[in-house]
């Protein structure tokens, strides 16, 4: 039963790991230009599961933050994972042990929560190993083979390729913002405001990490105020 359940889980996930490849890819270029060898930028593709902390902690890594910075960005970019964590738990079975539930919340994605909200009644740990797998295979696999060619590729294509991190960036904002124009005024402002960051004379000074922290934090907290989600209750 155990191994049907992960089974499931690898074959309900192929699609996100597929998804993850080609995101990955981009990121293993990215860290091969930014010095990072393919060992270290593969360890941490698998060990930090999460786009936006895996490119902006690579960000401080090029930059050489400091430990905690690097540490509080990551708890700012993934702090949604604490809430996911949160409501996931009460679906995996009851009698899945702590160290069962750590390790399941180490695989917790958008994708992955989502695949695993949408199943019925609980769900096993060995299902959500399996999905695990699947996207560790895509993230991890992605990233080995970016940060390989990107050490065997001539600098101009690596440049080129370069360019597909932010095609990725514009391909995710785009779709929602045509749908939403809360979205794009969030997105100007925080354009207007990372600029002004650069120009200030007295902001200008702080590190990048902690511009990143600084912006996060208070444009979040301010939009989140300013438009609020609202909840649809179904009876």
């Amino acid at each position: 039963m155990k191994r049907e359940l992960y089974l499931k889980g690898i074959k309900d996930a192929m699609p996100i790991g597929v998804g993850y490849f080609t995101v990955s890819l981009t990121f293993g270029l990215q860290a091969s230009m930014g010095g990072l060898s393919v060992i270290e930028a593969t360890i941490l593709s698998l060990s930090c599961l999460t786009s936006a902390g895996q490119f902006g902690g690579l960000e401080l890594i090029i930059a050489q933050a400091g430990y905690f910075e690097i540490a509080l960005t990551q708890l700012v970019l993934n702090m949604r994972y604490i809430l996911m964590s949160t409501s996931l738990s009460q679906k995996i079975n009851k009698n899945a042990s702590i160290f069962q539930r750590m390790l399941v919340s180490h695989g917790i994605t958008d994708e992955i929560y989502g695949v695993s909200m949408m199943q019925e009644g609980r769900i096993s740990p060995y299902y959500s190993y399996g999905l695990m797998t699947s996207g560790m295979i895509g993230w991890g696999s992605g990233t080995f083979i970016g940060a390989t060619l990107g050490n065997i590729l001539p600098l101009d294509i690596l440049n080129a390729l370069g360019l597909a991190l932010y095609g990725m960036f514009i391909a995710i904002i785009i779709p929602p913002a045509k749908h939403n124009r809360h979205i794009i005024i969030i997105i100007i402002t925080t354009m207007i405001t990372s600029s002004l960051f650069d120009i200030i004379p007295v902001f200008n000074q702080i590190s990048s990490g902690f511009r990143i922290i600084i912006i996060t934090l208070l444009l979040a907290s301010l939009f989140a105020y300013l438009f609020p989600v609202k909840e649809t209750i179904n009876e």
